[in-house]
């Protein structure tokens, strides 16, 4: 059997989302066929039909009389072509809205973009360059942010494309289908080498990833590492889960809406926290004074989603004063290194 050329072979389908994104379009190329073989065939009957056939046709009314198609039919061939993009339209709108909202239940893996590189952290705490390796059945949700320019995170099989961007978290997610190792691509012009800017995800059976994960441990989840960088840096010393706290209280802090200095209001989101730490100054809440230094430019976009994980992992307050932790997903710490902090 004759093999299709490498470029007009689709990418295969490894995740659930994929074959929908393929079901749509292909719906949508088979309508477009339709109407396009449709019109041009009768472009070319009609040109037949009611070509001049000699100069004494010129001017002459041709055949009808009183021309104009029939109302019933004028109204078939515009009722039919609204009916079919809506339903096109309302498809589409279902499959993005599902693309657009990782479901709650997802594991959370971190992608951070630089030139020209990939770097990926695995809530077990493995990190990754241009490799990711994800379980066949687990649903997984990816919370990215970019170290300097926009870049794309694609993956073509997974049907997959999200951009990522310098100072702002974005997410997308996948639950695979199919082991493999497929192509990771940076779809967005990021400078020089931004063709070299490739990677692999490596989806493994369950069994086969939990052999994966035995082979390297060792490193430091999220939300470890961010507790560790949340007290290195002193944050604690302000940050305090009682009375004596100079700064917000941060047990709870996440998803709640926050008083801000000049009245207004503000939702403690990923990206409100992470403003937090590293411009203190940019939103001040009510009745705590500037006491916490700027961290942007010291430390990483990856530290920073660490704090995150910690922070959102923040419980309420035991009697005691002590927090009790849950495992989270990024929202933003503000980290004190002398004094506390604004937030």
């Amino acid at each position: 059997m004759t093999r299709l050329p490498e470029f007009l072979t689709p990418p295969p389908s490894a995740t659930d989302l994929a074959d929908k994104v393929d079901a749509l379009f292909a719906f949508a190329a088979v309508i477009a066929a339709i109407f396009s073989l449709l019109i041009a065939g009768l472009i070319f009957y009609l040109g037949l039909k009611y070509r001049r056939r000699s100069g004494a046709d010129a001017g002459g009314k041709g055949e009808g009389g009183k021309g104009g198609a029939p109302a019933w039919l004028e109204i078939v061939w515009s009722v039919i072509p609204l009916g079919i993009l809506l339903f096109l339209f309302g498809w589409g709108a279902n499959v993005f809205f599902e693309i657009s909202r990782p479901p709650a239940d997802a594991d959370e893996y971190f992608v951070v973009g630089r030139q020209w590189m990939w770097k990926i952290q695995h809530p077990d705490g493995p990190r990754e360059i241009n490799e990711l390796h994800a379980p066949v059945g687990r649903t997984i949700k990816l919370t990215m942010t970019s170290e300097d320019v926009i870049h794309s995170f694609y993956v073509p099989a997974f049907r997959v494309k999200q951009d990522v961007l310098p100072g702002r978290y974005t997410t997308t997610w996948f639950r695979a289908t199919k082991a493999g190792t497929y192509h990771l691509f940076c779809a967005e012009y990021c400078g020089t080498q931004h063709s070299g800017m490739i990677g692999r995800i490596i989806l493994l059976e369950p069994s086969e990833y939990e052999a994966w994960l035995s082979g390297n441990k060792g490193q430091s989840t999220p939300l470890a590492s961010g507790e560790e960088a949340f007290r290195a840096r002193g944050c604690d010393t302000c940050h305090r889960p009682d009375s004596a706290a100079r700064a917000p209280i941060l047990n709870g802090l996440f998803g709640s809406a926050v008083t801000l200095a000049d009245g207004t209001t503000a939702q403690a989101d990923e990206g409100y926290l992470r403003e937090s730490i590293l411009h203190p100054a940019a939103r001040m809440v009510a009745g705590y004074g500037q006491i916490m230094p700027a961290y942007e430019g010291q430390i990483s976009e990856e530290e920073v989603l660490q704090l995150l994980v910690y922070i959102r992992s923040l419980g309420a307050a035991s009697p005691s004063g002590a927090t009790a932790s849950q495992s989270g997903a990024p929202s933003v710490a503000t980290a004190s290194q002398s004094g506390g902090e604004r937030r």
